[in-house]
């Protein structure tokens, strides 16, 4: 799925209208109806049903739908926010349908005293402002909202919270921003959905699609991807019959220390399970029983340090590296990956204390090698390209990181987003609050490890890798809980997570 601006998805509209001949009033009533159809199977008929409008045409959505949900014998009510008397031509349209063909009642809101009485048990519909907004709201609109925000009732916002912005929220003042349980947007998810700041005004949100013009949507560019199973689906390749270990590649794990052998046993078990040929640990001398035991399908190649690592040697025999998890930040440590850097040609994936050693060594930033991999989560991001206030300005960092030092970035969170070095970004739709556990992330590594090791590009290594990792704890999820999963439970469903990618499970 594509996303795109908010100036974008106006003219997508646009062109939907004069590509079918349809009125945009009619338009308004196409996406009124998926609204209705929404909230008659969500909701039960004994709520009370408060409908806030603007003067723009998301409150000619919500005048389209006060009718609609008459028709089907509810008894909303409308409060029009009267902050200007200039009002959208499809707004007036709809104002002049609800006043001759329902008895709904329609009430004015010029100052804030007039707000209703409102109890935790109604439904507000949330009209005011659509995703056109370009200044921070405030004086009576501002006002409403935070009444709004206080009342305790149940909140559905139509297409974006009143207030949001679609894609920078940086100057915004969330105090003005509506705070929704549910956001109904049309056909594709703003940009700003994609942030953490934003989540507490969003709520649970859901694409409600209203047939705009595939042409339009084809044709109109935009770096900006919601990663879905449509698009991963195709990336997995297929095994044929002659197959054999050595067709899917031998990566080399460098991975663990005293005390952090399990990252390196997570890594190496994630890549086996994501269909790698072989795979080799490079790990110190402490661990080796731990990986004989644990993982007996993994070679072992012992560290001359018994602690930590602190040597490589010629890595040309690998298809592919992972380097990171667990290593920690010791001298020895450092100048052994400066190495590594400076003399291995392969894909590599960077994770962990590989991108702390990084951070510490700032002028070493050179040195990652062409389409390598790097997976920090936002702490480990911000040591190595900087702090920035939210994470509009930290997207904006992380595109300008992927194109200077050409790599791809992976940076973890609850819609992981990947950036290339030529300015493409996915945002992933797989993943749950039970992933955030000690390994979750070494699990990736393994998989990308694997993925590359078996040939697919860096690009398509990163897509499929992070969509199959957060799929995989869904899948963990739905047989266990949030609060139970571990690392190793991911892993064990990386299998189920292929199957379903297939369409097989």
């Amino acid at each position: 799925m594509k996303l795109f601006r908010s100036d974008q998805i106006k003219q997508i509209d646009e062109y939907s209208i004069n590509e079918e001949g349809v009125a945009s009033v009619d338009l308004m009533e196409r996406a009124a109806l998926q609204l209705l159809r929404w909230y008659l199977q969500k909701f039960e008929r004994i709520s009370h049903i408060f409908i806030f409008i603007g003067p723009g045409n998301n409150g000619g959505d919500g005048l389209a739908l006060a009718r609609l949900l008459e028709s089907n014998r509810y008894e909303p009510e409308v409060y029009y926010v009267e902050f200007t008397e200039k009002t959208s031509p499809d707004w007036k349209t709809n104002l002049l349908r609800l006043k001759t063909e329902t008895k709904v009642p329609l009430n004015y809101l010029s100052v804030a005293d007039k707000f209703p009485d409102i109890n935790s048990g109604d439904i507000i519909i949330d009209a005011i402002f659509g995703s056109g907004l370009t200044r921070p709201v405030g004086g009576l609109a501002g006002d409403v909202i935070k009444l709004i925000n206080q009342s305790g009732a149940k909140i559905i916002s139509i297409d974006i919270p009143s207030g949001m912005f679609g894609e920078d929220n940086t100057k915004n003042n969330y105090d003005d921003i509506v705070s929704a349980d549910y956001t109904l947007c049309f056909h594709f998810p703003k940009l700003s959905f994609m942030f953490s700041e934003n989540a507490k005004c969003l709520g649970e949100w859901i694409v409600l699609p209203i047939g705009l013009s595939a042409n339009a949507i084809r044709n109109t560019i935009t770096p900006y991807v919601f990663l879905e199973k449509g698009e991963v689906a195709p990336l997995l390749k297929k095994r044929n019959k002659f197959d054999h270990k050595g067709t899917f590649g031998h990566g080399l794990l460098v991975s663990g220390s005293l005390g952090k052998a399990g990252a390196a046993v997570l890594c190496a078990k994630a890549a086996l399970h994501t269909g790698i040929g072989l795979i080799t640990c490079h790990i110190p001398s402490c661990g080796v029983i731990i990986i004989q035991v644990a993982i007996p399908e993994a070679i072992v190649e012992p560290d001359r340090n018994e602690k930590l690592f602190s040597e490589i040697g010629n890595t040309d025999s690998f298809s592919a590296i992972g380097v990171g998890p667990g290593i920690g930040t010791e001298p020895e440590s450092q100048k052994a990956l400066c190495k590594l850097l400076t003399e291995c040609k392969r894909p590599m994936v960077i994770d962990a204390d590989g991108l702390n050693i990084l951070s510490l060594n700032k002028d070493w930033l050179s040195l990652i090698p062409e389409g390598a991999i790097i997976t920090p989560h936002p702490k480990e991001f911000e040591r190595l390209a900087g702090k920035t206030d939210n994470s509009f300005l930290r997207l904006n960092r992380q595109i300008e990181f992927s194109g200077n030092y050409k790599c791809i970035v992976v940076l973890k969170g609850a819609h992981t987003s990947i950036t290339t070095p030529d300015g493409k970004v996915f945002f992933n739709s797989t993943g749950n609050p039970g992933m955030a556990t000690a390994g979750s992330g070494d699990a990736l590594t393994g998989i990308l490890l694997s993925l590359l090791s078996q040939g697919y590009t860096p690009e398509n290594a990163a897509v499929l890798g992070v969509y199959l990792h957060g799929l995989a704890g869904d899948i963990a999820a739905e047989e266990l809980c949030y609060e139970s999963i571990i690392a190793s439970d991911i892993i064990k469903c990386l299998p189920k997570a292929f199957k379903r990618i297939r369409g097989k499970g």
